[in-house]
């Protein structure tokens, strides 16, 4: 096997929800929602499986949903997109492996930021490069130009990013990203940014996509998700948008990994994002009163919980909740006597872990929610006996 894959395990989402669904126990760990999806994009995927085509869609994507990219981040964003800079993928992680793949020689350095997506480090080791680990603390998980500086190199040759950032539900703010900016000019790196987050946000904050900043134009690849807009992770179908040298190199790596994605969902989604902005704002409403909820519960029940500027998640100091547990026992515990899965946000580092929180999802329905508030509530109890 590939020395990469082979040092691996299971990952801890998937062990997780493993356990919740052997045991019964209330999902809090994984990121998925429990209802449908929005009927009306459902049902324009049933109407395209049925009156449109079946066959193979062109390997960069269908034009209409191309073009509905392109056109959506013109409305939401600002940026001046054309069709001709969209790569459709199935999913943000294959768009996120073909650039890689794309991207990387044997040897390159990549700047990776923890607490990361678990896939991103094998994604680089495989494609030949070698991570440098920019590590961030709690609780205000910031990016400072001294910590980017120290981990880039001359053998440095891109940048990923993960903003809003999950697990820590943070947002880079504009300091942050004029930051970045300017270490990916003057080192001459190119961005990756994993921008799926980037409708869920809340507290009437703003997303601002580093590709709008001056100089990032030509050295940005941007990474989006249906799934995460439409909450239907299953459908996994995402972008990368970049400028024409960089999406030609894409659309090589990329036409042979998944080549194409269901052309059904592919018009689906172009429907979905030319929606007004009313929608996007109700879907916002909708899980930032869940995210109240679940921190308002579990504050009562005597956890401490870190702000959530964005995402699906939010996270509990175990340290601060006055809680002796590292966040890897934490978890086992509550699966166990409880009833509850959550993640320890260890899992999300590379080396040099935090160890002191723990991440919650509340993108479920409220009895979900209530229920879990009030298991953990006694599980709570039990520790302060």
């Amino acid at each position: 096997m590939n020395p990469t894959y082979a040092k691996m395990g299971t990952t801890i989402f998937e062990k997780m929800s493993a356990i919740a669904r052997e045991t019964g126990a209330i999902n809090l760990g994984q990121g998925f929602p429990e209802h449908p999806g929005p009927s009306e994009i459902l049902n324009a995927a049933a109407r395209a499986l049925t009156e449109r085509s079946n066959q193979y869609p062109p390997m960069a994507g269908l034009p209409e949903l191309r073009r509905a990219v392109a056109d959506h981040y013109r409305r939401h964003q600002g940026l001046d997109l054309t069709p001709d800079e969209v790569i459709v993928t199935s999913g943000a992680t294959e768009a996120i492996a073909a650039t890689l793949l794309a991207l990387i020689s044997t040897g390159d350095e990549v700047v990776l930021i923890q607490p990361l997506y678990d896939a991103y480090l094998p994604l680089v080791e495989r494609a030949g490069g070698i991570a440098r680990l920019v590590t961030l603390e709690p609780p205000h998980w910031r990016i400072t130009a001294e910590v980017i500086e120290q981990a880039i190199t001359p053998k440095t040759r891109l940048l990923l990013l993960n903003s809003p950032l999950n697990p820590a539900g943070t947002i880079a703010s504009a300091e942050e990203l004029a930051i970045i900016a300017d270490a990916c000019i003057r080192h001459d790196l190119i961005a990756v940014c994993d921008e799926v987050w980037e409708h869920v946000i809340f507290d009437d904050s703003r997303h601002i996509p580093l590709i709008s900043l001056p100089g990032m134009r030509e050295r940005t690849v941007k990474i989006g998700s249906a799934g995460k807009i439409f909450s239907v992770t299953g459908w996994k179908v995402g972008w990368m948008c970049a400028a024409p040298p960089l999406a030609m190199a894409l659309a090589r790596a990329h036409q042979f990994l998944t080549f194409t994605t269901p052309p059904n969902l592919q018009w689906a989604v172009a429907e979905g994002l030319a929606k007004d902005d009313s929608w996007f704002a109700a879907m916002r409403a909708d899980y930032q009163r869940s995210r109240n909820l679940l921190s308002a519960g579990l504050s009562a029940a005597g956890y401490a919980m870190l702000p959530s500027a964005a995402t699906w998640f939010i996270s509990a100091d175990l340290t601060a909740s006055g809680i002796a547990l590292d966040d890897v026992t934490f978890c086992e515990r509550i699966v166990r006597e409880a009833g509850v899965v959550a993640i320890p946000v260890s899992s999300f580092y590379a080396e040099q872990q935090v160890r002191t929180i723990v991440r919650f999802c509340f993108c479920k329905s409220d009895a979900t929610l209530d229920a879990g508030i009030e298991r953990l509530a006694r599980f709570r109890e039990t520790l302060s006996g």
